[in-house]
């Protein structure tokens, strides 16, 4: 079957032959002078406008030049005819004027249709390339206020093992209240080069040195603030079930916050198959796989340590069970590579294994001092972590356009191992903590976008201390990290298009250890384009 384009241009080409027959014809009849001069210029003006179409590329030369002979033949034929008829009559033909402006007027539309179609000398015509490239973005601007429990333990309480935060001359704070204004702002670039190659970047504010995180505190002397490359990556799709992402990339798991915080993107490669995918299924199973260095280490005689990395892969469904109700579940093994640090083996006044601690963390994680001699203060975790984590949604759309959507997470660390050098440390009665948990109600529209729009959530979240890396784990639920446990409601209001108010209560206590409670609201006006 011919697409749109060729059928168009087909239209096209008969309309014009029957153009170019008409004034063959008209030609060849017997006119008067000053009707035989017109005709013969509206004669040249339709073989320009043939010309034109060709060096446009429109019509090839080789079926120009038959159209032409074909209408020419045709007109000698009918007025050989008319002459045979006639013998001997003698006519001076009228063509009323009103057929030869309709004539005019038809080539002249379809030219200049064409014309507009292709924007023919049009100076402010957009080049073609611009139509494959899309910006998007959003600003959030926040108050945020934290409130610490009255009675939470001493900041110092927490600087040795198997804490490792802060020092003793500059002690987590435990008790203070802190008020806020922050903002974030992202701005996104996605060009399409071809129809299976694609690329995408996206600048934000927020800083380097934390992965979790995009906020910008207001109320730095009125200073400017900076701006980070959050993602930069290409992606080839080269068939319908395949899709393989390289760079710095979006999320490429199904997920909840419980395991991965929403601003954290991930460095490395990820593929993801689905079998099937134009099959008129209710289930369609898909499978992600990826490989992404967390800590690169340049290995020498003074420094011992390992590249760092994370492996992994998910196995999910797609399930469609009924007109309203949707279902989606996701299997994930996540394995961490050289994460656990190494202690010290002698004392030498070196510590030749400073890059096995990992670059950043929150709180929560298990850890222990890796070289108390020679490099004191110094902490590192103390445990391997390979996590498995089912995940599962459903979306009930019977009350269409509100849905009600449960969500639940599960996570559990198979590899918890301490060293022995961390078990010494910590001591024989060191319980192990290895489970988290979270499930999650929402009713109201999926997304926000339309003045009214709304929707509010209720969740309630128990993450142990060495459930997952308190690195990557949400950076708001007791300002970030594990071993937390509590509670936390919000609602989301559209004021105008792509436009709404938000708020978000989070209240949460420490699972084991020091007491340490924290209550979170956040109230947020966001906008996207």
């Amino acid at each position: 079957m011919n697409n749109p384009s060729e059928m168009d241009r087909s239209m096209q080409n008969s309309k014009l032959c029957i153009a170019l027959a008409v004034a063959g014809l008209i030609a060849v009849q017997p006119v008067q002078a000053g009707e035989r001069e017109e005709l013969e210029s509206l004669r040249q003006t339709t073989l320009a406008i043939i010309d034109a179409l060709v060096e446009k590329g429109i019509l090839d030369k080789e079926a120009a030049e038959a159209m032409v002979k074909q209408a020419e033949a045709k007109g000698r034929e009918q007025a050989e005819a008319v002459a045979r008829a006639d013998a001997g009559v003698v006519r001076v033909p009228y063509i009323p004027e009103v057929v030869k402006r309709e004539i005019r007027e038809q080539i002249r539309q379809e030219v200049v249709a064409q014309a507009r179609t292709e924007r023919w000398g049009d100076v402010n015509a957009v080049p073609e390339w611009v139509s494959r490239i899309k910006l998007e973005g959003d600003f959030r601007l926040r108050y945020q206020n934290d409130l610490f429990a009255s009675g939470n333990a001493s900041g110092n309480d927490f600087v040795d093992t198997p804490y490792g935060l802060g020092s003793t001359d500059s002690p987590i704070n435990t008790a203070e209240d802190r008020k806020r204004g922050r903002i974030r702002a992202r701005l996104g670039l996605l060009a399409k080069l071809t129809d299976t190659v694609s690329t995408g970047f996206r600048i934000t504010t927020g800083n380097t040195s934390d992965p979790v995180s995009t906020n910008q505190t207001l109320g730095n002397s009125f200073n400017k603030n900076s701006l980070v490359l959050d993602r930069a990556y290409a992606k080839v799709e080269p068939s319908d079930w395949l899709s393989v992402s390289g760079g710095r990339i979006p999320n490429p798991f199904f997920s909840t916050d419980l395991v991965w915080d929403d601003d954290l993107n991930f460095d490395g490669i990820a593929a993801t198959f689905k079998p099937w995918p134009q099959a008129v299924m209710d289930a369609k199973p898909f499978i992600t796989f990826g490989a992404f260095p967390l800590q690169e280490v340049e290995t020498s005689n003074t420094n011992l340590a390992k590249d760092k990395w994370l492996f992994a892969t998910q196995a999910g469904l797609d399930w469609h069970s009924g007109a309203f109700s949707r279902w989606r579940f996701g299997l994930a093994y996540y394995d961490y590579s050289n994460i656990r640090a190494v202690a010290d083996p002698t004392v030498d006044g070196l510590y030749d294994y400073a890059n096995s601690i990992l670059s950043y963390r929150q709180k929560g994680n298990t850890v222990f001092e890796v070289a108390p001699t020679d490099a004191a203060g110094r902490y590192g975790l103390a445990s391997d972590y390979r996590l498995a984590n089912l995940t599962a949604m459903a979306d009930f759309s019977h009350f269409d356009p509100l849905h009600v959507i449960l969500s639940a997470d599960v996570v559990k660390n198979l590899g918890y191992k301490l060293s022995d050098d961390a078990r010494t440390q910590l001591g024989s009665d060191y319980k192990e903590r290895t489970l988290g948990w979270q499930a999650k109600v929402t009713v109201g529209k999926p997304s926000i976008e339309l003045p009214g729009d709304w929707q509010v959530y209720l969740g309630y979240r128990h993450l142990e201390r060495d459930a997952v890396l308190d690195a990557f784990a949400d950076s708001d639920f007791r300002l970030g990290g594990t071993n937390s446990k509590g509670y936390y409601l919000g609602g989301s209001y559209g004021v105008d298009r792509n436009a709404w108010l938000s708020a978000k209560w989070l209240s949460a206590d420490q699972i084991d250890g020091p007491a340490l409670g924290v209550d979170v609201l956040q109230v947020d006006f966001n906008a996207k384009f």
